[in-house]
Parts: structure tokens; C-alpha cells; sequence
């Protein structure tokens, strides 16, 4: 069983993932799926492309912990800022499943602050 450290590891790895100008596949496992209001990724390939497309549309994008994760098992949810040019951009809870071997396995996110003109149900 992961314990509640490795967890927060992970979480932090994740953070450093997107924040990250070059990828790090390292951290997610091959199967990764990431579900979210644009929609649904699956693979580290998938989540790369995401992450870069979005910071080669905008300058200094950042992605920060609000607070410590909460974590119990092999989930964490973080609450999180994401920022442009250091004004914040969106806000959101992910709940993250985490492999035995420490990689992440899945993100669900949960948007609680969308980007200004952001349409929900555009993206179904």
C-alpha cells in the first residue's frame, strides 16, 4: 500500500509536471487518464501535448498548490491556482489516483473558478 507521504510525493512530482518546460513522462504511468471539462486524455503523450499547447498560447503560466493535499489511500485532492503572468487565470480541485509505484494513474478535475468566457458545455 502507497502511504500518505509517497502520495503527497506524487502530488508535488505532478505540480513539477506541469510546470515544467520540457517533458517528464516519468511521472505519470503509461495508461494515465486525465478527465477534465475540455474533455478526456489518455497517455503521457496526451497530457505532454495538452500542457504544452496551453503554455505556448500564453506567457508565464503557473500552476500552484492552494493548500497541502489531502490525501488517504492512493488519492489526493489538491486544490490548486493556475496563473498568467502572474494574474490568476482559473482554479480548480484535482483528485488524483496515484500507482503502487508512485507515478500518477488518473486526474479528475474539477473546475471552481473557470477562465473568464469559458463555456462548460462547450466541451461535452
Amino acid at each position: 500500500m502507497i502511504t500518505n507521504e509517497a502520495v503527497r510525493e506524487s502530488v508535488a512530482t505532478y505540480l513539477a509536471f506541469l510546470n515544467a518546460a520540457a517533458p517528464a513522462e516519468q511521472a505519470l504511468t503509461d495508461e494515465v487518464e486525465y478527465a477534465a471539462p475540455v474533455g478526456v486524455l489518455t497517455g503521457p503523450a496526451a497530457l505532454i501535448d495538452f500542457r504544452d499547447q496551453f503554455r505556448d498560447h500564453f506567457d508565464a503560466v503557473a500552476v500552484r498548490a492552494l493548500e497541502d493535499p489531502e490525501t488517504h489511500h492512493d488519492r489526493a485532492r489538491l486544490r490548486w491556482e493556475l496563473t498568467v503572468g502572474g494574474n490568476r487565470f482559473a482554479a480548480g480541485t484535482d483528485v488524483i489516483t496515484v500507482a503502487g509505484d508512485g507515478r500518477v494513474a488518473a486526474v479528475t478535475t474539477f473546475l471552481d473558478q473557470a477562465p473568464e468566457g469559458f463555456d462548460p458545455d462547450a466541451h461535452h
